[in-house]
This record gives structure tokens, C-alpha cells and sequence, in this order.
């Protein structure tokens, strides 16, 4: 556990004069007319034991209700956290986005080398009894139990920024892509922890990525982004998570993204489903928040049991396709097997590319399978790029939605992503990538994954065209997802999210 630093209040005179190399390592300087010394350590400045010796000053401006701290830019955060009431720095769980990963190894014992992973797994076999046999033996939590902040401070950490940096000076959206899947897997862990346990014995995973919706604010490197979740609903052996990002702009952090994850808990080997904590609303709002929950569950199996996969599509959904058939007929012919392109309009077949991606060890997780978000990172940068190819111009993305994990990916793996334009309407394309694993042994090919994003062009792309009947019941269902977005169709054109 790293040091934590040393807090020392100056005022505006004295500040001019110290000099930043007699510090110490792990101090930081906080202004404050007059001078105290009312706490003794920086917790609320996030940067524990990273300031280095000889850098510039850390200050810390409070006023009544936001602290600033600040090398060169703003990271501002509320005085307070959703843990209502609590002043003490230590009782909130805020974490700085390089602490995150380290935070999850230390709870489930994962190995940081390679070569050391088969005996940390052989480890959390002795975890299995802390398992409870039922729910019923395990204490209820609260949603403010589970609630966590996480720090990105690319305004003030120019060394950060460089890994989310676009060439056009935009933040790379794969990226947060990634810290929202390690964020969800936090979150649970709080809402689980054995207070009397060094580590858990739960493996918990990403089973869904129910919905992300961005917001009409502009992503800057330039500025500190901040990070919030906690648990929503809970299910027997399933957890919901909601997170919502802000982003520095002035003196307030602006909400930017909200996301739905759904993560789910296995036993220490991850061999098979363990019971979770349940959970207690304690206002309107958490009650609110915990029957959009059951909602959501409700609308997952509706959607589920709807699928074209399962099921014909609707008489509405026919007449479509048999128009877009129709639509493709050559009128000087009298043939349904001359086919040609309406005016504005591109083949399905046509919108495609694809990628391979040998999974190193590098991308592991802690349960050294492949980790989701670098999946997630990798499929949507494919899809975006699907997106500019198709549309002739840079997309911005809207929304991302119903990612399921039908499979872990396991190291050594040849992932194929495949990436295609399945709907459009006016200025926005829908993409769906599907991932499939092969086997270095049997070489035989399994789906791992499907993705699905909304992106918004900067001018009316093509109309997508299906030939074939499978293709067909890809633009319905591209149809339907984009249908599903809960962000209006009117959206904002000041989108730089990109990869």
C-alpha cells in the first residue's frame, strides 16, 4: 500500500516561499488563508504517494462545497461523496484510475507475473469454503456500501494522457471502454467484501453491457474526468451496476456517459455460480433505482425471447424488408433475380471489415482469461473504423448496447472480429462486430461476443442494403437496436468521442 502523503496548509505568503525540492516525495502543499492544520494526510488530493520531489506545487483550494487539487490543471470533486454525511477521507472509496486494476489483484490474490499465475490460481481453490450456501446467510447491503470514485486526471497528468490521446486531440472512447469494465468489477467487490477476509472468494465477470449512453459533452484531454458507481440491483448470483462519467469543465464536473453493466459472481475457480449479498434501498430513489433493475431484467428476457434467432420477424418488419427487396429490382426487367442499387445506397456485403488479434498474456485479467475491456476496446475501434469507411467521414459514437460474454476468451486464443453496417438512417449507422475464438489445438471457431454500437456521422451516410435473407434479419435487428437507444434521434453534433 503506498504511503500516504503528507498534507501541509500554507498561506498565500508563505507558499511564495517554499521551495518544491525541500519537500518530501510523498508531500503535498495545500493553500489556506490563514494556515491550519486540520488534517493530516491528502486523501482528498488523490494523488498519494505520486508527487514527485521537485515537481510543481500541489494545491488545494477548498471552498464550501469542491476541493480542487491541482500540478497543472483542475480535478475537482465534491467535499462529499453518495456516502451520505461521511467527512472522513477514509470512510470514501476514491481510487486513482492506475489504482483500480492493482485494487482488484490484492482482493482475488492475482499473480502479476505470467509465469506465477497457475499457483495463484491454485491459491483461491482454499477460498471455497468462505462461499455462503444460500443468500439467505449473507448480511444485505446498501447501495452507498458498493459506491466508489475513480480519478482520471489527464488534465493534470500529462504522462496519462498520452494512452487516451486521439491524433485529433479527442479522448479515445476504447479506453473508457476499459475503465468501465474494471470500474463495474470494483464496484461488486465492494458490495461483497468479507470484512474479515484478506481476499474474496468470489470471481466476479462481465456478463452484459446492458446500455451506454453519451451525453452532449464534448471529451477533452485537456481535462480531469471522474468516474462513480455502485450496485443497483441484485439478483441471486447477479449484480447491476449503474456508473456515470464527468468531465472538469470550469469549476464542476459535468455528467458525459451513463452505463448498465451486469456483472455476474462464480466460485473461487470460477467453475460455477456463488451467491451474492442482497441489497437494500434506503430512499425513493434507491427503491426507484432497484425496480429499473427488475425492469431491465424483465426487457433482457423479453428481448431475449424475441429474437430473430428464435422467432419470425413482425408483420410490420416484413413488410419493410420486402419493400427494401423491391426497392433493389431492376425496372427494365421483369425478374426477381435482377438486383440493382436504389441511388444513394450500398450492398450490406460491402460494409465490411475484419481483424485478427493473437491474445498475449499482456491482456490477461486477474482470472487470466482475456481481459472484457480489451475486447470491448478492440471491437469498438473495428467499428469505428467500419463506421468512417462507410459514411465517407469521421463518426462520432451515440450508444453502445446489449454486449453479451457468451464465452471467456482464453490467452494463446486467434480472436477474429467482423465488423459490418447493419442499419442506417439519415446520419447514423448502426455496427454490429461479432468475435469468435479459435483454438490453436482443434482449431475450431466459437462466438465469444456480439457488439453493438450507434454512431453518428457528420453528413447522411448511405442507405445499407441487404441481398441475402440473412442479411435481411441483420438490418432488422440492427433496426431494432437502434430503436432502442434512449438518447433522442436529434442528437448533438459537438460529439469528439472517438477511438
Amino acid at each position: 500500500m503506498a504511503k500516504k502523503a503528507a498534507f501541509l496548509f500554507v498561506s498565500s505568503a508563505q507558499l511564495a516561499q517554499l521551495r518544491p525540492r525541500a519537500l518530501d516525495s510523498t508531500t503535498c502543499v495545500a493553500l489556506r488563508d490563514p494556515p491550519s492544520l486540520e488534517h493530516s494526510s491528502c486523501s482528498q488530493c488523490f494523488l498519494p504517494g505520486r508527487v514527485p520531489a521537485g515537481s510543481p506545487l500541489v494545491q488545494l483550494v477548498e471552498s464550501s462545497r469542491y476541493r480542487l487539487c491541482t500540478l497543472n490543471k483542475g480535478l475537482l470533486t465534491p467535499a462529499r461523496g453518495l456516502t451520505q454525511g461521511s467527512q472522513n477521507p477514509e470512510k470514501q472509496n476514491v481510487f486513482h484510475i492506475l489504482e483500480v486494476r492493482d485494487k482488484l489483484r490484492e482482493i482475488v490474490g492475482a499473480s502479476t507475473n505470467w509465469r506465477d499465475h497457475v499457483k495463484a490460481m491454485e491459491e483461491r481453490k482454499l477460498l471455497q469454503s468462505f462461499l455462503a450456501k444460500s443468500q439467505e446467510g449473507l448480511p444485505p447491503r446498501r447501495m452507498k456500501d458498493s459506491y466508489i470514485e475513480v480519478l482520471l486526471p489527464l488534465g493534470s497528468q500529462p504522462e496519462l494522457r498520452e494512452k487516451y490521446l486521439t491524433v485529433q486531440n479527442t479522448v479515445r472512447f476504447g479506453r473508457i471502454l476499459e475503465d468501465l469494465d474494471s470500474l463495474g468489477v470494483l464496484v461488486c467487490y465492494m458490495h461483497t467484501r468479507i470484512h474479515s477476509a484478506k481476499m474474496s472468494p468470489l470471481s466476479i465477470v462481465t456478463a452484459l453491457v446492458d446500455k451506454i449512453d453519451l451525453c452532449k459533452k464534448n471529451l477533452s484531454p485537456e481535462q480531469d474526468i471522474k468516474f462513480s458507481g455502485h450496485v443497483s440491483w441484485v439478483g441471486k448470483t447477479s449484480m447491476e451496476v449503474k456508473m456515470r462519467m464527468f468531465q472538469l469543465h470550469g469549476n464542476e464536473f459535468c455528467p458525459v456517459l451513463d452505463a448498465t453493466f451486469v456483472m455476474v459472481a462464480r466460485d473461487s475457480e470460477n467453475k460455477g455460480p456463488a451467491f451474492v449479498n442482497p441489497l437494500i434501498p434506503e430512499s425513493p430513489e434507491e427503491e426507484e433505482l432497484f425496480r429499473q433493475g427488475e425492469l431491465n431484467k424483465g426487457r433482457r428476457v423479453a428481448f431475449s425471447s424475441t429474437s430473430l434467432l428464435k422467432m419470425a420477424p413482425s408483420a410490420e418488419e416484413r413488410t419493410t424488408i420486402h419493400e427494401m427487396f423491391l426497392s433493389t429490382l431492376d425496372p427494365k426487367t421483369i425478374s426477381f433475380r435482377s438486383r440493382i442499387l436504389p441511388p444513394n445506397a450500398m450492398w450490406m456485403e460491402n460494409s465490411k471489415l475484419k481483424s485478427l488479434e493473437i491474445c498475449h498474456p499482456q491482456e490477461r485479467n486477474i482470472f487470466n482469461r482475456i481481459f472484457g475491456g480489451f475486447l470491448m476496446r478492440k471491437a469498438y475501434e473495428l467499428g469505428w473504423a467500419t463506421a468512417c469507411n462507410f459514411g465517407g467521414s469521421r463518426p462520432f459514437v451515440v450508444a453502445v448496447d446489449d454486449i453479451m460474454f457468451q464465452k471467456p476468451v482464453e490467452v494463446g486464443s486467434l480472436l477474429f472480429l467482423s465488423s459490418q453496417v447493419c442499419f442506417t438512417q439519415g446520419n447514423y449507422i448502426q455496427v454490429r462486430v461479432h468475435s469468435e475464438v479459435a483454438s490453436l489445438q482443434n482449431k475450431e471457431h466459437t462466438t465469444t461476443n456480439v457488439f453493438h454500437f450507434t454512431f453518428m456521422s457528420e453528413k447522411e451516410v448511405p442507405l445499407v442494403c441487404p441481398r441475402t435473407y440473412g442479411e435481411s434479419m441483420l438490418y432488422l435487428d440492427g433496426q431494432r437496436h437502434f430503436n432502442s437507444m434512449s438518447v433522442p434521434v436529434n442528437l448533438r453534433k459537438d460529439f469528439l468521442v472517438e477511438p
